[in-house]
């Protein structure tokens, strides 16, 4: 890691945030199609319908991240928009509470704060968002040993544009997370973000999208290899129950899940981000990169909401010594 000074990070996380307000409901049902791959969510229309427990906390894939690498030790600042109200208030003071550097939100008088609520049913979620347009304009950065760009809104382009000056001029590494409207833009206008990237995160359904394999059918190892043909130095894919595989450029790897008590899966993807990035940021192999990302997600998923699990350092190395599953070559 870079030497720590006054205004130099370990990682800058930029993206969206919000407010999350977690319902667990139990009067509900599920209706699937015969092959289970479609299922709706349904309550009884106008009625009231009883929650079983409420649970607020700040989201959004960069707050989460930048929370969770404060967590592990790491000096993480963030780039976001908050409004100023009440939900805006509560996720900047959380935000400082946990340690992340604050230089960089940006809180705006006349829009409100984005927020979401989460239905938990038994430990599955359907999510309900609103996203109010932003400002995107990225503003002078300190210098950070790493960047870690996720999930933005209409009219990221901006923030693409002005970040990759700032990386070439800088020599600052990219993990880039992208989100629903970066994978809707298409290739193109993820192409330079691509070459430059340094850590390339994705499930793989969002794999397909971007090599354009919709029929599922490519082997996991060709995924990776592909992925890294785009001009990333290390891919990693995320496949739900199979685990998590890596790709450094010579050898491939697979983490299978660890051990955990799912409660609610919000924030998985996220954990599991956060503890593969703070890794690679203290100098391990993508071997145990891999395990440090599993260890985080497994713990988020035992607790309600993206941030209640998230690991300390002692956590984290308690955890995956503690576990009898490995990272191994594929």
């Amino acid at each position: 890691m870079r030497k720590k000074t006054a205004k130099t990070y370990d990682i800058i996380s930029i993206g969206d945030t919000s407010l999350d307000v977690f319902l667990k409901v139990s009067d509900a049902s599920l209706l699937c199609s015969l092959d289970k791959e479609n299922c709706w969510f349904c309550l009884n229309y106008t009625e009231k319908v009883p929650v079983a427990d409420i649970h607020f906390t700040p989201g959004g894939n960069a707050c989460n991240n930048a929370v969770g690498s404060s967590r592990l030790g790491l000096r993480t600042a963030l780039y976001t928009f908050l409004g100023d109200d009440d939900s805006g208030r509560r996720i900047l003071s959380h935000i400082k509470k946990e340690g992340v550097a604050s230089d960089y939100i940006r809180v705006e008088k006349n829009n409100p704060t984005n927020y979401s609520t989460v239905l938990v049913y038994k430990t599955d979620r359907t999510i309900l968002v609103y996203h109010d347009p932003r400002p995107y304009n990225l503003p002078r950065l300190a210098p950070s040993t790493w960047i870690y760009l996720t999930s933005l809104g209409k009219g990221f382009g901006k923030i693409h544009d002005k970040l990759i000056a700032y990386l070439k001029k800088d020599g600052v590494k990219l993990a880039f997370n992208p989100g629903t409207h970066q994978l809707l833009a298409g290739r193109k206008a993820l192409d330079p973000m691509l070459k430059l990237c340094d850590l390339l995160i994705l499930n793989k359904e969002e794999t397909q999208t971007v090599l354009g394999n919709h029929d599922g059918k490519m082997p996991m190892k060709d995924m990776l290899r592909n992925l890294h043909h785009l001009g990333p130095d290390t891919v990693v894919i995320t496949d739900g129950a199979n685990g998590a595989y890596g790709y450094d450029g010579a050898h491939s790897y697979r983490m299978p899940p660890m051990p955990a008590k799912i409660v609610e899966r919000t924030g998985a993807g996220d954990a599991f981000s956060t503890g593969l990035l703070a890794a690679l940021a203290r100098g391990l192999h993508l071997q145990e990169a891999l395990m440090w990302g599993s260890a985080n997600s497994a713990s988020v998923i035992e607790q309600i909401g993206p941030q209640a699990g998230l690991l300390t350092l002692e956590q984290m190395e308690k955890r995956c010594k503690s576990c009898a599953r490995v990272c191994k070559k594929i």
